[in-house]
This record gives C-alpha cells, structure tokens and sequence, in this order.
C-alpha cells in the first residue's frame, strides 16, 4: 500500500522516519523549498500528484524512476487535492459577492464549453477521485455514517427546517456521523442540527438567526454570509460532512458540514454518499431528487443477499410519502417478501427516526 503524503509535515515526517520516498505518493505539495531532499532520497515508484517542483527537480525525478504528474493550470481547481473543501475555501472573497468565489467560478467553468475538451474532463475525474479519497479518510467507518435526504427548497424559519435540524441534532448527539446531499434547504438544516455542539436553546437560536435571510434565490450572498456568520457566533465544530455537486451548481453549498465533499460527476456523488451511510437513510420531504435518493438506496438493498448490508431506510413524514409523493406504497411494495423488507419504515416523528437507528 502507498503511503500518502498529503502536508509538507508529512513530507519531512517521512524523510526523518525512513530516508526514502520510495513507493510513496506525494499530492498538491510545494516542494521547490526540498529540492535539495529530493536530489539524495531514493525515488523509485513514486508519484508526486500535482506538486510544485523546480524544473530541474522533476527532470531528476522523472530520470530517477518517479512518475511526476504535472499540475494542471487550465483549470479553477486543484486536480490532485489531497483535503475536503471547507466554507470558507469555497465563499472566500464573498464579500465582493457570490460570483466572485472559487465555488461560483468552478461552477462557470462547468458550464463552459471548454469543460467538455479532453484535459478538462480528465481533470474533472482526478478531481472526483482524489475528493472521494479525501472522504474515506474522514468517513473511516461508514457503519457509523447516516445519511439525511431532503429538499433543497425547505425555507429556513418553516417547521420542516427546524425538524431537520433537530433530527440532524439528534442523530450527531447519539454518535452517529451525519452526511447529506450538502446543499441548502433540508440538507442544511441536518447540517446544522448535527454540527452544533450547544444546547437545544442555542440551536433554536441559530434558525432563527439564520431565518432573517430565509433563502439563497435569488442571490447566494446573503444567504451564504448569514450562515458564515451563525457558524461564528455559535460553535459548529462537530464532525458532520455535506456531499454536494457542481452538477446542480445553482445550488448553493452550505457552510455547516465541517468537511464538504463536492463532485463534479453526480452519479459518483450519490453512489458515494449511500455507500457511506451504512447505519441508515433518513428522508425528509423533497421532491424529485430525494426520491430518486429513495430508489437508488431501494436497488441496492432490493438486490443484496444473505450477509450483504442492508442500510435501514426511514421515510420521515407519513402523509407526504403516502399522499403528496406517494412513494411509500413503491416500496413497501417492492420491499415484500425481501431480505429488506424489514428494513424499511414510515414514521411521523423524529423520535420514531432516533428508536429505530439506535
């Protein structure tokens, strides 16, 4: 197994504990300050992902028996990062507006024809790799991992919002890991309720901080910025992880998952996101994507056999899942006479969620 090296702490750790680079992978690091490390170590079968290198250095390394990927400066992203995205590295410079921050013009770039071309797109699936890497080192058990489905449209200040929150709460408070689909709406909500460390009081306070800016239509800014401003004056610091997607870039990411997974490809992004949540799936009201959510965790326990996991799935909200989309009936349905079939429930209260998953 390689061994990652992902901070210049770690370059010198390793140089201090074996004197070798061998067989190591070496991401995103500025190392035209080692040059002179690089030039006495053994090299062999190393990659070094996107670093910072003097030209003579990557020559040398290259001639050495390293394979050197080259950065890629085409591109408003870094290809090879080695870290999940934080609030404040996707809204820097929101104060000059939404449209000026790396979330915004990543998401243009998107857009763009030129996203499309061979570089690009290549680009692109390095960047989802080394994303989906990065959350494996935060998601360590994915049996502990529970994810929180639901719509983006939920207003901050309504009761589905402060539901969410508390359910997001609840589930954290328990030791569970909460994820989400890491947008607004619901999603941010379950990332609220399961990031902050205060009091029930604190939490109910930070909603209706946050519901003076109660959407991110039209203009992301004060929305984003209302948020930025709750995580500083409340302690949001418990591990949660939001997974959101360029794909639906126009919707903004919220700034309360302490780790933000965000993807380019969207069907990488949902098969992630449900493989992590091994200790179940809680759906919220939503509408199109959530239900698609539903149907994709159904496939995969629809088709798992005796010993396979069978991650329970919570559809929160009778009336809505049986009467507004009704897509209770599908699945009790489908779930008859399966390995699943107990596996699957419609409850009324966020109680009834915390009794089955704990």
């Amino acid at each position: 197994m390689r061994r990652e090296i992902e901070t210049l702490e770690g370059f010198d750790a390793q140089i201090r504990a074996e004197g070798s680079l061998a067989g190591c992978l070496a991401q995103s690091l500025d190392l035209r300050g080692r040059a002179d490390v690089l030039a006495r170590v053994p090299v062999h079968n190393a990659f070094f992902l996107g670093c910072r290198l003097k030209h003579r250095s990557a020559l040398d390394l290259a001639a050495r028996g390293a394979a050197v990927f080259p950065r890629l400066p085409q591109v408003p992203f870094d290809a090879y990062r080695p870290a999940l995205y934080t609030a404040p590295e996707l809204y820097a410079d929101l104060a000059a507006g939404y449209t000026a921050t790396p979330d915004a013009r990543i998401y243009n770039w998107a857009l763009r024809e030129r996203s499309s071309l061979l570089d690009a797109t290549l680009a692109q699936a390095l960047h989802d790799h080394f994303v989906s890497d990065a959350l494996l080192d935060v998601v360590t058990t994915p049996g502990m991992g529970v994810g929180i489905m639901g719509g983006h449209n939920v207003a901050r200040g309504s009761a589905d919002y402060a539901r969410a929150a508390a359910l997001g709460r609840g589930l954290a408070e328990s030791g569970l890991l909460v994820l989400t689909g890491g947008g607004p709406g619901a999603m941010e909500a379950a990332n609220l309720g399961a990031s902050l460390r205060g009091t029930d009081a604190e939490l109910e306070q930070a909603c209706q901080v946050l519901a003076e800016v109660p959407t991110y239509a039209p203009d992301p800014s004060p929305w984003a910025a209302r948020g930025l401003a709750v995580k500083q004056r409340f302690d949001c610091t418990r591990l949660n992880v939001g997974v959101p997607t360029w794909f639906y870039g126009h919707e903004p990411p919220n700034v309360f998952g302490t780790g933000i997974a965000k993807y380019f490809d969207n069907a990488i992004r949902e098969d992630v996101l449900l493989r992590l949540c091994g200790a179940g799936l809680v759906y919220v009201p939503g509408r199109a994507g959530t239900t698609q959510e539903i149907f994709q965790a159904l496939t995969r326990n629809y088709y798992a056999l005796e010993g396979h996991q069978i991650r329970p799935m919570i559809l929160l909200g009778v009336d809505y899942w049986t009467t507004q989309v009704p897509a209770w009936p599908l699945l009790r349905a489908l779930a008859a006479g399966r390995l699943m079939e107990s596996s699957v429930h419609l409850v009324d209260t966020i109680e009834d969620v915390f009794a089955i998953l704990a």
